[in-house]
């Protein structure tokens, strides 16, 4: 299915760009999160007329996402899970939970926006994750997991 993009999409293309996706992908996550259109010739048309309009909200957004960028740079998180002996946790400290800390911590941050490419922490320790507020913006946080006293 062919779908013209109203908004960057990472590893698909930018705004503007028409690609071609499958038909599944664009019905269930592309049209409804309005991240793209159908590639019809009104909707080409229609999406000239309105590009300058498009391309200032989403340098509106890329600016906002670069500005929370600056403010998680250098931040530590410190999330207290209940652990054994040996230092492992009894559950895990998920996306949700960093995003929760983060929340807390007066940054909006949504768990989709924060990346763990190794899975859940299990572990009582310091560790890395990164947090991406726009495609363009990735900013590492450090995670400090406490074992939980009680």
């Amino acid at each position: 299915m062919q779908v013209i993009l109203l908004e960057k999409v990472g590893k698909l293309g930018d705004l503007g760009d028409v690609v071609k996706v499958k038909q599944g992908f664009a019905r269930n996550y592309l049209i409804p999160t309005k991240l793209a259109r159908r590639a019809t010739e009104a909707a080409i048309k229609e999406f000239e007329g309105r590009r300058a309009e498009l391309e200032k909200a989403a340098a509106a957004k890329l600016a906002a996402a670069q500005a929370l960028g600056e403010q998680l740079a250098g931040k530590t998180v410190r999330v207290a899970q209940k652990a054994g002996v040996d230092g492992r946790l009894f559950g895990s400290v998920t996306n949700a939970d960093i995003a929760e800390a983060l929340t807390k911590m007066g940054l909006a941050v949504v768990k989709s926006q924060v990346r763990m490419p190794n899975g859940p922490i299990k572990t009582v320790g310091d560790h890395t994750v990164a947090v991406a507020p726009h495609t363009d913006v990735v900013v590492d946080v450090a995670v400090q997991v406490l074992a939980q006293a009680d």
